[in-house]
């Protein structure tokens, strides 16, 4: 696994003029799913890795190890530019550089870091900012821990959602001079949200959990935002696949009934590279 091209192509997404809608994946079957698709970045959220690893809701119970191990698992199966969700780095500022260290080394092509108080305190209401200090040293970290120059860190800030166009205009500013490579902003709601924003920060933007009023690639593109998130269907839709299948099953339905649903064995085949797999078999075990 050669992490450097990927690394690339996603610098060279935030480089140019277009918005890229990245594939939610969750494993290397999704993964190699939306390569050969034709995306061209995937994304591993942290509500979606719970779900994956530890059939778990998104409260931040899962931890660094498990999150990087399935990175490496993910990246090794392709060549996808994956984007990493690691939440707010896994505590403070110090944790934050052993997470870009093992997200580094798992091959992830960019990651971002946030700025919300993670996870949620005893006695506390909902999410909220930590502070702005706190905020930029978990971003100088981030970069400071970074040893491929090559990998993305993007910061991401809820800082609309909870405190403004003003506020999140001044961490993103902040952020930025910090040395981050993108700014992502967290539930972004209008179109002019993004375009005070961008009239401000000159910096790539990524957008997730928007609006459909922000679905716009070209409203997008022309305002600064390089990658862009539509929502984790694929996994919402492996699990309903899964749940009816064996439902189904334990009802009654026969096996055969089910053949209409079911990847047929080309799918199976391409997705596992059973191909590349038979020409191993011939070289070396014949």
């Amino acid at each position: 696994m050669n992490p450097t091209p990927r690394r690339e192509r996603l610098r060279s997404i935030l480089d140019g003029d277009r918005c890229v809608y990245a594939a939610s994946v969750f494993d290397p079957i999704s993964a190699r799913i939306a390569e050969d698709l034709g995306f061209e970045a995937g994304m591993l959220a942290g509500s979606v890795a719970s779900g994956t690893v530890l059939g778990a809701p998104d409260l931040v119970v899962l931890t660094l190890t498990e999150l990087a191990q399935q990175v490496r698992r993910v990246c090794r199966a392709g060549e996808l530019a994956l984007m990493v969700d690691a939440d707010h780095g896994y505590g403070n500022a110090l944790n934050v550089m052993r997470t870009v260290e093992e997200l580094q080394n798992a091959g992830a092509a960019g990651l971002t870091i946030e700025d919300t108080m993670l996870p949620r305190g005893f006695g506390g209401g909902g999410r909220q900012l930590v502070s702005l200090e706190e905020g930029l040293g978990k971003m100088k970290a981030a970069v400071a821990a970074r040893t491929d120059p090559v990998m993305v860190i993007a910061a991401r800030t809820s800082a609309l959602r909870f405190s403004g166009v003003t506020e999140t205009i001044r961490r993103a500013k902040a952020y930025r001079e910090a040395g981050v490579d993108a700014l992502f902003l967290a539930g972004a709601r209008s179109k002019e949200e993004v375009e005070a924003v961008r009239a401000e920060v000159e910096i790539p933007l990524l957008l997730g959990g928007a609006s459909e009023e922000l679905l716009h690639p070209g409203f997008l593109a022309s305002n600064g935002v390089r990658i862009a998130l539509q929502g984790h269907q694929p996994f919402r839709a492996a699990v309903k696949a899964v749940y009816d299948t064996l439902r189904d099953m334990r009802e009654g339905v026969q096996p055969g009934e089910l053949a209409s649903r079911l990847a047929p064995a080309e799918l199976i085949a391409q997705v596992t590279r059973a191909e590349k797999y038979g020409r191993w078999q011939d070289e070396f075990l014949a």
